[in-house]
């Protein structure tokens, strides 16, 4: 077989990995996936080159393998509170590799690390002018000691580079600026031409899959050991097929395709498996709209969302001012590979399901859940109130009532990377403005959108002034609300929850509603397209039938209706024509970039960071060491907690704002910090002590040993003592007792935050038990040395009636641990045996198992660089 070939692109000539060659006859069955996945085992090589082919290859049989891969991307995606706590431990990880005589300077990334700072910025202030700018420079105050960190770092580690504070959110950074589609590498003396590809560090990097890159999201963990030169091992993964056909009618758009994409896909068990998207109905799809469908991949369970290069990718990268040689690149690479899209394609896939665009209604998804799709005027209906058309008689003068809107929130990547979305909600506050309507004051209103870009667009257009005139007024480029940094509630609204019990709403265009994560005082919230959420705010609440009752009067008192306001398919695509210029994306990226704030900032630049004992945001992680050896083992262990179903990484290891009465705060205001701005939970990553007395201590979480417990508390066996997870867990360690968590289905959903894990290994956990686990989590649990095990379908954790006395006996020793090896697990009450049967090792690779042997994988690492 030949593998390798030649590609002409203009005026270049490039070598090429010739995935054609070696397939043969049998690459158009491949799914386009899997076509990347070989060229890149094919260009990197190894000693397990020839197995890694005839394993992709082999898939065809079944569609499904057991056989391993070792894939190596080309690139290495962060933000900040993600890259925070990984550079954190990097910064450890040198301080022990130079302990014990080894050179610090060999723990630097052997491969590309963008990293964005997009993550921490909070809506202080909103619907004022001047709103963004108070609210950066509140950001550059509270968290100028963790950018001081991070300066360090982009310093001191080779390939590492900060994108500063107002660059936007990492996700649309990527699609806009960073990802190439092909990217060109010089080896060995000559030019490569490739596919681009990438991991990052948080669960929405699928988004890229929408312009044909493939990615996935990882943890922080698996992140650092990747930046060292260690491959990301996986199994030949299935490939779920997902057809579609017609298009997307009149008023739908492609928010509310995610949705119904989420509600669908998340039917089927996704676990560690891609998505590929196929069929005619891709092609009416533009690259935003696939964009905001793979953006959602994590809420539908799977690693990716992938639609592969056609037209109109090549349009998208014209429209966002990359050159015409790199387009010209990519469209001769993706022809000549066979990664070019054919609608009418039917590749082998492990399991295939249909999808008709024409189906697809106007959608919301919630109160609770992403993948809980509704009709988008069955908001009442969900909440089980009373619609009632009298509520279009409010002045605003009456008190909200049970669900009030109090936060409406265009916010994002998942919504705010697509213009096309942020110009309908424009057009709608246009029409609504026009008509002299405006939220009553409980609500509070706020726009931030991906990119800077999108602020020159609107602007253009003349849409950014009405979106202001309704209080939706830039505040900032970042996830905002979508991932907790909401800020204070409008003051009419935290009055009404100080003075009655009432449930109030948040609807906003982000990517997840579970309780609380938006503001600690929201336990609901649903999830909508730009456009949707400004009619919301203008309604007030979510107690009608948005579709069909009115939603206001204006001046003179006619009943204006949602269908008075939403702008047709031709008024979108005619305001985006006028409003899009392809010169504004570098020009407001390259401004950006040239932040005197940034610039301002000063670093240390020694190889080793000075650790000050003092700081309240960078502390020495006690983990970043050579460690104390396995987790696994035999072993009778106490039940630290006992979880039910849905417990996700924002239920384990918050992100948002740090409460004045919990243990993080009293941590906190004992070393200095004001009690009046903690900030929140995100930015103090670095800082272990902080995240340790944050665990488990959402409202929602309840630990199942007894039903009145405070969140983040257990009982102390044998005493019956009510304590801390913190403070149990230290007289456990103490007693040398091992102890273990136990939870039922989709256990780690959310967010990819390694702190999840972290927390966990921190408060001793040895193995945790759960009837499912959410695939990053479960890395994350392995890279932190704690074994993931899968209880039967028959043991569902409520019926075990758990107490804090009981014994559960584990059988996982060290040599025995396997891919889906089978675990005995035994559970004792008194010494009787209450039930036996066995568990499944949640492993999905032997590098998982060496990781687990070592202890997780920061030893892991150590021990590599020691021994060279």
């Amino acid at each position: 077989m030949t593998d390798f070939a030649t590609l002409a692109s203009g005026s270049q000539t490039y070598r090429i990995a010739d995935i054609a060659a070696t397939a043969g006859d049998d690459l158009p069955r491949l799914p386009v996936i899997l076509r990347i996945l070989l060229e890149n085992v094919l260009r990197i090589g190894g000693t397990d080159r020839d197995a890694s082919v005839a394993a992709i290859l082999g898939w065809l049989a079944d569609g499904r393998s057991d056989s391993e891969i070792a894939f190596q991307p080309s690139r290495v995606l962060m933000h900040d509170t993600t890259c925070g706590p990984a550079l954190v431990d990097i910064a450890g990880l040198r301080a022990s590799l130079a302990e014990a005589g080894g050179d610090p300077n060999r723990l630097s990334p052997v491969l590309p690390v963008d990293v964005s700072t997009d993550h921490s910025l909070g809506v202080d202030v909103f619907a004022q002018p001047d709103a963004m700018a108070r609210n950066m420079a509140h950001e550059l105050t509270r968290n100028g000691e963790r950018y001081r960190f991070m300066k360090w770092a982009s310093q001191a580690l080779d390939g590492v580079r900060v994108h500063p504070p107002g660059t936007g959110i990492m996700h649309t950074l990527n699609l806009e600026r960073l990802a190439s589609v092909v990217t060109t590498l010089g080896r060995a003396g000559e030019n490569w031409a490739a596919p681009d590809t990438l991991i990052g560090t948080d669960s929405h990097t699928p988004m890229i899959n929408g312009i044909g890159v493939l990615a996935w999201g990882v943890g922080g963990l698996e992140a650092e050991s990747v930046m060292f030169g260690m491959p990301v091992t996986l199994r030949v993964p299935d490939v779920v097929g997902v057809r579609l056909t017609g298009r997307l009618c009149e008023g739908v758009l492609a928010t509310d395709l995610a949705l119904t994409v989420t509600e669908r896909l998340r039917g089927i068990d996704l676990a560690d498996r891609f998505v590929e998207f196929f069929g005619p109905g891709v092609s009416s799809l533009s690259a935003g709209d696939r964009a905001v469908v793979a953006n959602m991949t994590p809420e539908f369970g799977a690693n990716s969302g992938y639609f592969p290069i056609d037209s109109r990718t090549l349009d998208y990268l014209g429209e966002t001012g990359r050159s015409r040689e790199q387009i010209a690149l990519v469209e001769a690479y993706a022809r000549r590979q066979k990664l070019w899209f054919d609608p009418a394609a039917e590749p082998r896939y492990t399991e295939t399901i249909s999808i008709d665009l024409d189906a697809v209604e106007v959608s919301l998804a919630g109160p609770r859940r992403p993948q809980d799709r509704i009709a988008a005027g069955k908001t009442a209906e969900a909440l089980s109130l009373h619609p009632s058309a009298a509520n279009v008689e409010t002045d605003r003068a009456n008190p909200p009532a049970d669900g009030a809107v109090a936060i409406a929130a265009v916010t994002s990547c998942t919504n705010t990377s697509d213009p096309r979305l942020l110009i309908a909600a424009g057009l709608l506050a246009r029409k609504a403005r026009q008509l002299g309507l405006k939220p009553p004051t409980w609500v509070k209103t706020s726009l931030a959108p991906g990119s800077p870009t999108a602020e020159r667009y609107l602007r253009r257009s003349g849409l950014l002034d009405d979106l202001e005139a309704l209080g939706f007024g830039i505040v900032g480029y970042g996830c905002t609300t979508c991932i907790g940094n909401s800020g204070p509630l409008a003051p009419r609204m935290a009055s009404a929850l100080a003075e009655m019990k009432m449930a109030p709403v948040a609807v906003l265009s982000g990517n997840r509603n579970f309780p609380g994560r938006v503001h600690s005082q929201i336990e609901l919230a649903f999830l909508a397209s730009p456009p949707l959420v400004v009619a919301f705010a203008l309604a007030g609440d979510v107690a009608r039938d948005i579709l069909r009752e009115p939603i206001a009067r204006n001046a003179a008192g006619i009943e204006v209706h949602l269908a008075d306001l939403w702008p047709t398919g031709r008024e979108i695509d005619a305001a985006l024509a006028l409003a899009r210029k392809a010169s504004d994306y570098g020009r407001a990226y390259g401004a950006a970039e040239a932040s005197t704030d940034w610039a301002a900032f000063e670093a240390p630049s020694t190889a080793l960071f000075p650790w000050d004992d003092a700081s309240t945001y960078i502390r020495r992680p006690p983990f970043a060491s050579f460690g104390e050896g396995t987790r696994l083992g035999c072993y009778a262990a106490t039940p630290l907690l006992v979880l039910g179903d849905d417990i996700t990484t924002d239920h384990i290891s918050p992100a948002g704002a740090i409460a004045a009465n919990g243990e993080a705060a009293r941590y906190l205001v004992g070393h200095g910090e004001d009690p009046h701005d903690l900030n929140v939970f995100a930015s103090r990553r670095g800082n272990w002590e902080v995240m340790l007395r944050g665990l488990f201590t959402n409202k929602s979480v309840r630990n199942l040993l007894a039903p009145d417990l405070p969140p983040g508390h257990t009982i102390l066996a044998g005493s019956g003592e009510r304590l801390s997870l913190r403070l149990a867990a230290a007289h456990y360690a103490k007693q040398q007792r091992p102890v273990v968590i136990l939870a039922g289905e989709r256990y780690g959903m959310g967010s990819s935050r390694d702190w999840a894990a972290k927390g966990v290994a921190l408060l001793g956990a040895r193995a945790v038990l759960a009837t499912s686990f959410e695939r990053i989590h479960r890395s994350n649990l392995i890279g932190m040395g704690v074994l993931p095990l899968r209880l039967p379908t028959d043991r569902r954790i409520p019926t075990l009636g758990l107490l804090s006395d009981d014994i559960i006996h584990v059988t996982a020793p060290p040599e025995a641990i396997a891919p889906r090896a089978a675990v005995d697990i035994r559970i004792l009450r008194h010494d009787r045996e209450l039930c036996a049967f066995e568990a499944t090792a949640a492993i999905e690779t032997n590098l998982e198992c060496d990781t687990l042997r070592a202890g997780g994988i920061l030893p892991f690492i150590l021990q590599r660089m020691l021994c060279g």
